[in-house]
């Protein structure tokens, strides 16, 4: 068979497969099955006494569906990788920081260092793409439903059940791997009887009994949940999975070796190397107001004539309206790589912060955000405290932001914080993910 043909065959599946997808969404809609119901009930005369409650019944249980409270009654047509490639595909949601995206792209990282042949794809709602775009990595971008207007969560889960499915027809990937707290409807959808390909769910935290607000039957289209550690266990009830479960090392983008120099961070900063560099960040992404808690921590440091600041802006977040003497304001990624180059920090415990705070031993003063939803700030960052590795505070009071400081304005406190950081040191995570991944391609 000539390379012409085999070219009009794939494209004939790939055309056959579309055709398949509408015809399981007509089946699948609330009109067709109400519809059945109707029709069986003008075929059997008798079931026309009962039809008002038959059809009661349905719609309760389809509105159980919806909200993921049952098992979907789903059509899905067998759907097959045709001729699976050497690639995998990466699925980070977009949270209210880069959490989800930082992850599979440090796991990405180690993959193309480990094996340069597999081709690499994501798909995204992070609209920061050119981070992708640097590294040559091709990415797809599909903006959240919150960005189109009266757009229905139907609609939504469709364009995203379409674009997965022609990404793994255009690619075919042996490896599809999801990092994000909600399943959508059209990624199970577009990852369900799709034979050839192993899907990986990468998701910090535990799936809680009666608090995981996951759709019933989403795990059941995973081969395995890969689990990122963090800086302790929390213990809760977890659901029974069916699924096996691989504990990881937390993930980190960079390597300490990749960290740029003391020195040449303050050569860009335009700050005397004598002088005493801080790093600031209380929020990431579209969290909360924080310019409150910043000004405060800005106020405090201005009054030592000796200290310039660093203050590390989300780049997918609003603009900081803060000033301060001795002030800079960056918008880069990751703002991990200048660690080297500053005395100290004072950030959020977000889990990106906190575990590049311990491995690259920078001291930190943790003000850990409490409005983070399931991210538990205060417990990571109050274990890191009684290793003696950072400092944290619940109470942000201007008195106990001062005594912290100060703390950290001594040299023999810092160092026995980067003595404590360094006994922490484990394997980067990304490292344990990339082998796991790479020997489900062999």
């Amino acid at each position: 068979m000539g390379e012409d043909e085999v070219s009009e065959e794939y494209l004939l599946q790939i055309r056959r497969e579309k055709t398949s997808r509408e015809l399981d969404r007509i089946r699948n809609s609330f009109s067709f099955r109400s519809g059945q119901i109707i029709a069986k009930s003008l075929r059997f005369p008798l079931l026309l006494l009962i039809l008002p409650f038959w059809l009661f019944g349905f719609t309760f249980m389809y509105g159980l569906e919806r909200l993921g409270k049952k098992s979907a009654h789903t059509v899905i047509s067998d759907r097959r990788i045709i001729d699976p490639k050497r690639c995998i595909v990466f699925f980070p949601t977009n949270g209210v920081g880069l959490g989800h995206f930082t992850r599979l792209l440090a796991v990405a990282k180690r993959i193309r260092e480990k094996d340069p042949e597999v081709e690499i794809i994501f798909v995204t709602t992070m609209a920061a793409l050119h981070l992708l775009e640097t590294k040559g990595i091709p990415s797809y971008h599909l903006p959240g439903a919150y960005m189109f207007k009266d757009m229905s969560s139907s609609e939504w889960n469709a364009i995203t059940e379409e674009m997965l499915a022609t990404v793994f027809e255009i690619h075919r990937p042996s490896v599809f791997v999801f990092d994000g707290a909600f399943p959508y409807r059209g990624m199970l959808n577009a990852i369900k009887n799709r034979h050839g390909l192993k899907n990986i769910w990468l998701r910090r935290g535990a799936f809680k009994k009666g608090g995981t607000k996951i759709p019933i039957d989403s795990i059941q289209h995973f081969h395995k949940v890969i689990r990122p550690g963090d800086s302790v266990e929390f213990q809760t009830q977890e659901i029974d999975l069916a699924i096996p479960i691989e504990h990881v090392n937390p993930i980190l983008l960079a390597d300490k070796s990749e960290l740029m120099e003391r020195s040449l961070v303050r050569t860009r900063f335009g700050v005397p190397q004598d002088a005493i560099l801080v790093y600031i960040q209380l929020g990431a992404g579209k969290i909360n107001e924080i310019e409150n808690d910043l000004e405060k921590v800005i106020r405090i440091l201005n009054e030592n004539k000796k200290i310039y600041i660093v203050v590390g802006e989300s780049i997918i977040g609003d603009r900081l309206e803060i000033q301060g003497d001795r002030l800079t304001i960056i918008r880069d990624y990751p703002n991990s790589m200048f660690f080297q180059g500053f005395d100290f920090a004072v950030m959020a415990g977000g889990y990106n912060s906190y575990h590049e705070a311990i491995a690259f031993e920078l001291p930190t003063l943790f003000i850990p955000n409490s409005n983070t939803g399931m991210d538990d700030q205060s417990s990571r960052v109050l274990a890191g405290k009684q290793k003696r590795a950072c400092l944290s505070l619940m109470e942000k009071s201007e008195e106990s932001i001062r005594l912290s400081i100060d703390a950290l304005m001594q040299n023999n406190i810092r160092e026995d914080m980067r003595s404590a950081c360094a006994k922490l040191h484990q394997e980067n995570g990304a490292e344990q993910v990339a082998s796991s991944l790479l020997n489900l391609l062999e």
